[in-house]
């Protein structure tokens, strides 16, 4: 076979298997690499390797190679660490670009200005709250004991002066102490970069930000003097507390400006930096002394203060530590915050709200709350509480939007919206007043069935024929049923609606026991024409917006007259009636003595809420007590707590006021004396003309409603 001979004409036997794959691997002379100065042969020939000449008198070669080897190693470290160092050059300038990107543009950098200061004062011009980042002034540096920046200085940064903006023996020795305690425990960022930090940058701990800061500290460094800088980050730094710049930690801590501090309260303030919200001496006035100290000790170490002021000052350091402030009238605050935007716009500056909050009675308001909750809430399983207490003419006096405004910032007067149960009533008398009845007409208080749902007084009894003023002030389930059914659920919706509510209300018969969610402050405000016969109120709190200097005044509230909402006639109707809840109906626990005073309860299916609304001729007051998850308390009814609430507070109020009558009592349109028949307390009226005492308990809850309403009807029956 001609693939099993050799080209020389020699027979080779054909091999198989492992063996023939070895043998095809092995290399012939002509796959050898030749040398360099192989000549070529005639074309087709093959070309020989060719035999090494003869060695000649030449210098071993080992020794030259190792000349060689000698002279090139510099000069290959040479080369190489240029390289390295070309390309570590390269990779710098690609980052410091990378980052630059993500800044704005340096030449658009401009220090950002202060955001305002909001000062909420009260009614007398006593500060209530401080709203906004900065509550302190910008204070000049030549206007502060030289000793407070030192302070600084001495702890933070004590190369600043001496620095570009980035100290590199600071970070090589925070670097050590990290490497040596294994973790960050120093930082080597100087005032400069702690500057950048607060003005242009977020807090997040990165590598990017760290490098964007170091970028700005040499920017800020480049465009301001040493002593601009010191000046910017003794305004802008966090003291804990919400307290930004020293003139603010200063007034926060020590109740005085900046420029009265002492030693030892400037060594204070220079530790806080370090952890503000952990040393905040309001919080951790151990912490923030020992800090302190360390402190003082470096200021010695720089010669900023001698040994012995060191001494006396970690001796008697004197600390007047001003307690956080956690009050009920931050929801007055909070809820102003919410209103300044609509009011005057965009705030650029530092602002004073004057506002109609008395502060003596929100004191008492907050006290009334606290301690009622304080003493029953367990009993009746009741957590939160709020009150609004307003003039006739809308404006807030005080308010109390829940038990404790450090655990929770949920405003229940303005924000939370309720079932108001009963409470909701008086909208469906004063339509069916305006439509032609009057506080003597009789209805029965009788069985009711619409469309399969039956409404029942609480305790499923029935008084037959009764006035409009016993149904209401004794909470007939049924009869206000009625009423709502006669007039129309759109019209009890118009009125309340024109009265004051906002909220959005379903106008089916269930409306007549309050099912629609309503909040305590509209409801306030929608019972003021009661009291201030018959004009709508809009209720409010600012009165006033000026700057701190009082040059400029950005807002007054407007005199404009209000609109008649309801007839003189009408109002003095219904105060009739409303009187008789607090001397014979469900609040004959209010009571303040000499004031003729009005109102009506509210208690919501399953007593999940409990309200009373109740108001004289000076004041509207409403109380609401239940659960933020709408649990039911234990049986917590709006003639209990809310009333005792109440009663306390009106009480307190009405201290040294002139009395005065309810609107229509007296020269009005309607007299008190000319109503019903006089209820006597503890009895009602039957319908054959003869007195007999009354249930104990007289709001209606059907134990099963069923029919077209009948979800809505379980949702919240109630006084």
């Amino acid at each position: 076979m001609a693939w099993g001979r050799k080209k020389s004409g020699g027979r080779r036997e054909p091999m198989f298997g492992l063996a023939a794959s070895l043998s095809e691997l092995r290399l012939n002379p002509q796959d050898r690499v030749t040398v360099a100065d192989d000549k070529p042969t005639s074309k087709g020939s093959r070309r020989k390797a060719r035999e090494p000449d003869p060695p000649r008198d030449r210098k071993p070669r080992g020794r030259s190679n190792s000349k060689r080897r000698s002279r090139g190693a510099p000069y290959r470290l040479f080369y190489w660490g240029a390289v390295a160092g070309l390309w570590a050059g390269i990779a710098v300038v690609g980052v410091v670009v990378w980052v630059g990107a993500h800044l704005p543009a340096i030449q658009s950098l401009e220090i950002p200005k202060r955001p305002p200061t909001i000062q909420i004062v009260g009614l007398d011009g006593s500060m209530l709250a401080v709203r906004g980042e900065m509550a302190g002034a910008n204070v000049a540096l030549k206007d502060l004991p030289p000793y407070l920046p030192k302070a600084f200085i001495a702890i933070e940064d004590r190369r600043f002066y001496s620095h570009m903006g980035i100290d590199p023996l600071g970070i090589a020795r925070a670097a050590i102490a990290n490497l040596m305690h294994r973790g960050v425990s120093q930082g080597g960022s100087t005032l400069t970069q702690q500057l950048a930090k607060n003005l242009f940058l977020t807090q997040e701990r990165t590598m990017q930000r760290k490098l964007q800061e170091v970028e700005l500290a040499l920017w800020l460094e480049r465009k301001h003097s040493k002593s601009e800088i010191l000046e910017l980050y003794l305004n802008r730094v966090y003291f804990g507390s919400g307290a930004y710049g020293v003139e603010a930690a200063a007034q926060k801590y020590f109740g005085k400006p900046a420029k009265s501090v002492t030693v030892a309260e400037a060594a204070m303030l220079a530790g806080l930096v370090k952890s503000p919200s952990r040393l905040a001496p309001n919080r951790n006035p151990e912490g923030a002394e020992k800090r302190a100290q360390t402190v003082l000790a470096a200021m010695a170490d720089a010669k900023f203060i001698t040994d012995a002021q060191a001494q006396a000052s970690i001796g008697h350091p004197a600390f007047n530590v001003k307690p956080a402030g956690a009050g009920t009238v931050n929801y007055v605050a909070d809820w102003i915050g919410e209103v300044l935007d609509d009011l005057v716009g965009q705030i650029d500056q530092n602002i004073v709200v004057e506002t109609s909050i008395d502060p003596k009675l929100q004191a008492i308001a907050e006290a009334s709350v606290i301690d009622e909750l304080a003493a029953k809430s367990v009993k009746f399983n009741v957590s939160q509480g709020a009150l609004v207490a307003m003039t006739p003419d809308g404006a807030v006096r005080a308010m109390v939007g829940g038990r404790n405004y450090a655990e929770s910032q949920y405003n229940r007067a303005v924000t939370a919206k309720r079932q108001p149960g009963s409470a909701f009533k008086p909208f469906v008398y004063l339509t069916a007043i305006e439509a032609g009845l009057t506080p003597e007409t009789i209805r029965q208080d009788a069985p009711l069935d619409v469309k399969g749902w039956k409404p029942e007084n609480y305790s499923h009894e029935y008084f037959g024929a009764v006035t409009l003023t016993q149904a209401l002030s004794l909470s007939l389930n049924t009869v206000a049923v009625r009423l709502a059914l006669e007039v129309g659920p759109k019209n009890v919706a118009r009125t309340a609606y024109r009265l004051g509510i906002s909220s959005k209300l379903d106008a089916n018969a269930s409306i007549a026991l309050g099912t629609s969610e309503v909040s305590l402050t509209e409801l306030v405000g929608a019972y003021a024409p009661f009291a201030n016969d018959g004009r709508a109120v809009a209720p409010h709190v600012v009165n006033r917006i000026r700057t701190v200097e009082g040059n400029k005044v950005l807002y007054a509230r407007p005199q404009d007259a209000p609109d008649q909402v309801v007839a003189p006639r009408h109002v003095a109707m219904m105060n009739a009636m409303m009187q008789e809840t607090l001397l014979s109906g469900t609040a004959r626990k209010a009571e303040i003595p000499g004031w003729p005073a009005a109102g009506k309860t509210g208690t919501s299916q399953d007593f999940r809420d409990a309200w009373f609304i109740g108001y004289t001729s000076s004041l509207v007051t409403g109380v609401w007590l239940g659960n933020d998850d709408n649990s039911p308390t234990k049986k917590a009814t709006g003639g209990g707590l809310p009333v005792e609430v109440w009663t306390r507070f009106m009480r307190a109020a009405h201290q040294g006021v002139a009395v005065a009558a309810l609107p229509g009592s007296q020269g009005g349109g309607f007299n008190v004396a000319q109503a019903a028949p006089r209820i006597v307390p503890g009895v009602v009226a039957s319908a054959s003309g003869a007195n007999r005492p009354p249930p104990t308990r007289t709001v209606a809850r059907p134990e099963a409603a069923s029919g077209l309403d009948g979800w809505l009807m379980e949702r919240l029956f109630g006084r």
